[in-house]
């Protein structure tokens, strides 16, 4: 069992209760985190009555279990088996860079007649940013994107089929990748929860990864988009490697 513990020099109370005290501001932190997309050094030690410098311990104490990661001024969640973010929240994450990324991501297009897009709120501002008069079939797993395109004169839309996970409002296990056995794919716009030379590309859920590890193998071309969060991150299921990205 992970031990989040921690003394505040000077404090004028028992070892036993400052450090019952550190872990449970620690457990408050990360339950912030994940509720909220990030947290702030001066805020939280505002709010919680210490010094910057004890949120800074705290935060690298969750950093070196590996449940957030520490960025300036503050820190954001790290992906799990057991946790993992919404559609909902990741629609106020970082929408500037988001859309930005969006926007490089669809020039990379070079006349693909056939595109897969991910699920996630990303690739679904990748959905939003393909030039209009672009004649173009789409196959996606993500029931916004699908809905999204369907009414686009120049768009196809193929909608894999299979159970529809609550939280990203996307396909998942074998009828997903059995469709796509049947494809070639001229590009994918692909996503992850984690990116790193030495894991990989990841994701929480197994029955996530095998449907973008089915993309990758059924695809001429992979580009990744993904924020700046997901960069040196791991989560539990691998699904390719950095290798495999064009």
């Amino acid at each position: 069992m992970m031990r989040l513990m921690e003394t505040d020099a000077g404090a004028p109370m028992s070892r036993f209760a400052t450090a019952t005290s550190a872990r449970e501001r620690q457990l408050e932190i990360l339950e912030l985190a994940r509720s909220n997309g990030r947290v702030d050094v001066t805020a939280l030690a505002s709010g919680m009555a210490v010094a910057p410098e004890t949120i800074r311990r705290d935060l690298k104490l969750l950093e070196d279990h590996g449940l957030v990661r520490r960025t300036y001024g503050g820190a954001h969640p790290v992906e799990s088996a057991g946790y993992e973010t919404d559609l909902k929240q990741r629609e106020t994450e970082y929408l500037p860079e988001k859309r930005r990324i969006a926007q490089e991501a669809v020039q990379h297009l070079d006349g693909a007649e056939s595109i897969f897009i991910d699920e996630g709120f990303l690739p679904r501002l990748i959905a939003q940013a393909l030039p209009g008069d672009h004649q173009i079939t789409v196959v996606t797993a993500s029931l916004p994107v699908a809905t999204m395109l369907a009414t686009r004169p120049a768009c196809t839309v193929i909608m894999l089929g299979g159970r529809v996970r609550g939280r990203t409002l996307a396909t998942v296990e074998h009828w997903v990748t059995r469709m796509l056995s049947e494809f070639v794919i001229d590009l994918a716009f692909l996503g992850a929860n984690g990116i790193s030379l030495t894991h990989g590309l990841t994701t929480p859920d197994p029955v996530v990864a095998e449907v973008k590890s089915a993309v990758i193998k059924n695809s001429h071309r992979v580009v990744f988009a993904g924020a700046h969060t997901k960069f040196s991150t791991s989560t539990f299921c691998r699904f390719g490697e950095v290798s495999d990205l064009d």
